[in-house]
């Protein structure tokens, strides 16, 4: 039996998956990470820990299936998007990593936008400038620790840190490489362009390859520290949403993700380079060689039902909330709910917006409240399905869904109706990691691509259908919850203390 390795770099832990040739997963192994926010809006995390967690990790998931590194075919890797590790020439880390979640650099933001036009760095990225992305961060680090920044002499993401560890070269794959912010979305290459009205060395960053490609060996310092062979191939990946994708098996046009946890996500492979002209959607290069994909983030789905059972239902189960939300009616009787409970990002990049509930009467109980969320999120999600539509994303055949929120029948029938879509469940548990497997497994030519991997290892569940009664109910309810947004916007300034 052949075995491939999955390596996950996420914001809480690293990970190992193990998966055999059939695709069948024998062993998962984590170890957490510790985060450090230092100063307000500030999120950092020290890449020695990852390491320490990495090795720690591929040594518990051979010992878990009782499996040797010379059994392992290839490894693949994934991990949170975004963050900036640099280096200096001798390959040392110079500053704590900073992440994805760090929010001190939207001056930058504003910068980049003047130096490049807004709308000439959308039509080159894909994006609007963040301060969740790369770009802004390189540049804070330049004005405000030039020491630093002058001994700086490579650019890399958390999970190409950890490459840099295994293998010892300097490299990217495309998917996490968009995610800079940096790249010619087009082109599927760094941006010169870019590069070059912020002042950032082309020498910095590392070459770029498709998912499946193999971009070094394992090295013989790292086979004693993880227990792998050295010289096992390591394959390029893909960052954590485009390999999650990977392993949810969304990879063709009319397949989307659809992924209902703290925040939400909507997922859409693209055959060419489609961009939503206001930057309203990210969009992205594809792990999976020569797609792309469109993503709309919501800030708060499942944690919107987490802060309501909180706060007002403390001590009560979520499964006995969801039951008294189950004979509510569709619509929750003109009850609606705001999911912006931290801001928003699509459709209304607004960290000022502000979550409500609208329409309360004598008549509504704890169930209309309870529904009322749920249908809030849906709606919310619907807002990035459409802006896809409006992109020119085509016709959707199948939603598949994971994350805490889908394991709710209630909910999932309420996403199904609102979006008018047939929603089904995976098999993938660690999806971001498995899809890191399956990458290296096409790679090694376990499968000729990507598709017929995730053909022959994703299984779907019984599907949820759109309730046609529902579906006529939330084509009205929505109508009234796009006007909600731009009516109250005015005012969140004000409550925000803005």
């Amino acid at each position: 039996m052949t075995y491939f390795l999955g390596l996950d770099i996420s914001t809480t832990a690293s990970k190992a998956l193990l998966m055999d040739e059939t695709g069948s997963v024998v062993s998962v192994a984590a170890q957490p990470h510790s985060l450090q926010t230092p100063h307000p809006l500030w999120s950092e995390q020290d890449p020695a820990e990852w390491w320490d967690a990495v090795a720690a990790s591929i040594r518990a998931a051979l010992a878990q299936a009782a499996i040797r590194g010379e059994e392992i075919a290839a490894v693949g890797l994934t991990g949170q998007m975004h963050g900036l590790v640099l280096l200096d020439e001798a390959g040392q880390v110079l500053r704590p990593a900073i992440l994805w979640n760090d929010g001190r650099s939207q001056s930058q933001c504003d910068e980049i936008h003047r130096r490049l036009g807004r709308e000439a760095f959308i039509q080159i990225s894909g994006n609007v400038a963040l301060t969740g992305f790369t770009a802004p961060k390189i540049l804070w680090v330049a004005q405000n620790e030039p020491e630093i920044y002058a001994r700086a002499r490579h650019i890399l993401l958390p999970k190409d840190t950890i490459r840099y560890r295994l293998t010892g070269d300097f490299a990217m794959d495309k998917a996490d490489g968009s995610g800079t912010a940096l790249f010619d979305l087009k082109t599927r290459a760094w941006s010169e362009k870019i590069l070059a009205a912020l002042e950032i060395p082309r020498a910095w960053m590392p070459p770029t390859f498709e998912g499946t490609t193999f971009t070094g060996t394992i090295s013989a310092e790292a086979a004693k520290i993880t227990g792998l062979k050295a010289g096992t191939p390591v394959a390029a990946g893909g960052g954590d949403q485009a390999a999650g994708a990977v392993g949810m098996g969304v990879v063709e046009p009319g397949i989307i993700g659809l992924t209902v946890g703290t925040s939400g996500v909507v997922f859409a492979t693209t055959p060419s380079a489609l961009i939503e002209p206001q930057g309203r959607l990210h969009a992205f290069c594809h792990a999976a060689p020569g797609l792309w994909h469109l993503m709309g983030v919501m800030l708060s789905a499942a944690g919107s039902l987490q802060w309501y059972r909180d706060t007002l239902a403390p001590g009560i189960g979520f499964d006995d909330l969801l039951k008294e939300a189950e004979s509510v009616p569709a619509g929750s009787e003109g009850l609606q709910f705001l999911p912006y409970l931290s801001g928003e990002r699509t459709p209304h990049p607004d960290p000022l917006a502000r979550g409500a509930f609208i329409g309360l009467t004598l008549r509504h109980g704890r169930g209309h409240l309870t529904r009322a969320v749920l249908e809030g999120v849906a709606f919310g999600l619907k807002d990035s399905f459409g802006l896809m539509e409006q992109a020119g994303l085509g016709e959707i055949r199948q939603v598949r869904a994971s994350g805490g929120g889908t394991k709710s029948a209630l909910w999932r029938q309420i996403l199904a109706s609102v979006l008018g879509a047939e929603l089904a469940t995976v098999n993938t548990a660690e999806a971001g990691a498995y899809g890191a497997a399956l990458l290296a497994a096409v790679g090694a030519g376990a499968w000729p691509n990507v598709v017929s991997a995730c053909q022959a290892t994703v299984k779907t569940s019984a599907a949820t259908r759109p309730d046609l009664a529902q579906v006529a109910a939330y084509r009205s309810a929505y109508a009234v919850y796009r006007e909600l947004y731009p009516a109250l916007k005015p005012f969140f300034g004000a409550l925000a203390g803005a």
